[in-house]
């Protein structure tokens, strides 16, 4: 049984922005991460928790990304706001976004946000619940470096580029929170695999010549299987158009590697719609939504999008989290 420590979510975030200070990131950008990490961890994502600090300390040290980079924000038109995160983490330029996004989608009842330059995201699902917490509904989308060929091809192109929709309920949550990446699972979950030594299931990646393996590291140097076959490459390229392309950031196709220290700066993007519900419904969203819900929630078993992270959030914020020993001891020797 694999040994764990259980620690609130203040003490997770602290942790994690001790250990990302000490590795040379400002108090400024620092911050908006470690808020992230215990959101994330609270979730019971614990492969983009707590686990990718010591990549994120490592990255800041090699370069790769600038742990003190001083975002710029701008509004080129009334409904949009853009933020070049001048190479640094996306969490704080998101930060700055959301401070003039969040407002201005309540007096324009939409606004977009596009951020080039930046780096991991993480949870991409942390960000649109926030949206929701405000009152918006709220769509994002981030790229990553490439790692799906295209329908028919073997070359990948295409990151496993994840969107993300959260609906916002009557007291201030999430009602439902879609969160999904255009392969069939995230690639974190296969790196966390291969630090593990463990075979991943079958179905998830395919070796460098395009054959099934269940080996994570032959499919770290090979491809994601997409969702949905050829449905799973159109959610990318459409992830891949509404990030990179209309946020002017760097394609998954020339994006250097999230994992590892090699390329430099992968400069992604991220974009994000966020809508004032009341300015399109005619009232009528919240009962809507109330019903859409609930005929969900009234089959025996069925379940909606978000409510597993729900009620891992729930618990957590009573109980904190268990986290893996020999993780935590990494992170530590960080600070």
């Amino acid at each position: 049984m694999t040994a764990t420590e259980t620690l609130s979510l203040s003490e997770i975030e602290d942790l994690a922005f001790c250990a990302l200070v000490k590795a040379g990131t400002s108090e400024e950008n620092a911050r908006p991460l470690a808020v992230a990490t215990a959101m994330t961890e609270a979730d019971g994502i614990a492969s983009h928790g707590l686990a990718y600090i010591p990549i994120y300390a490592q990255h800041v040290e090699c370069g790769k990304v600038d742990g003190n980079a001083k975002p710029v924000v701008a509004r080129p038109r009334p409904a949009v706001v853009t933020v070049d995160a001048a190479t640094g983490f996306a969490h704080s330029a998101i930060d700055l976004g959301f401070a003039e996004l969040i407002p201005l989608a309540r007096e324009q009842g939409v606004a977009v946000l596009a951020v080039n330059n930046s780096y991991n995201c993480g949870v991409l699902g942390v960000h649109t619940q926030r949206l929701a917490q405000a009152g918006l509904l709220g769509i994002g989308f981030t790229n990553a470096p490439a790692s799906i060929a295209p329908s028919g091809g073997s070359k990948p192109v295409l990151g496993t580029n994840p969107f993300s929709i959260a609906a916002p309920d009557a007291d201030g949550n999430a009602a439902l929170l879609i969160d999904q990446s255009s392969s069939a699972i995230a690639k974190s979950e296969v790196m966390k695999h291969a630090r593990e030594g463990k075979p991943v299931p079958e179905g998830w990646v395919l070796d460098a010549d395009g054959q099934p393996t269940t080996d994570p590291e032959a499919g770290l140097k090979g491809s994601m299987v997409p969702s949905g076959g050829y449905k799973g490459v159109g959610i990318a390229l459409t992830v891949e158009l509404m990030a990179a392309a209309m946020a002017g950031a760097a394609l998954g196709s020339v994006a250097s590697p999230f994992s590892g220290t090699a390329g430099g700066p992968p400069k992604t993007g991220q974009f994000f719609i966020a809508v004032d519900p009341q300015a399109t419904s005619g009232g009528m969203f919240q009962e809507k939504l109330t019903a859409l819900v609930a005929s969900i929630h009234d089959q025996d078993g069925a379940r909606l999008p978000g409510d597993n992270r729900r009620s891992c959030r729930e618990r957590a914020a009573v109980d904190g989290v268990a986290v893996n020993a020999a993780l935590l001891e990494k992170v530590r020797a960080l600070v």
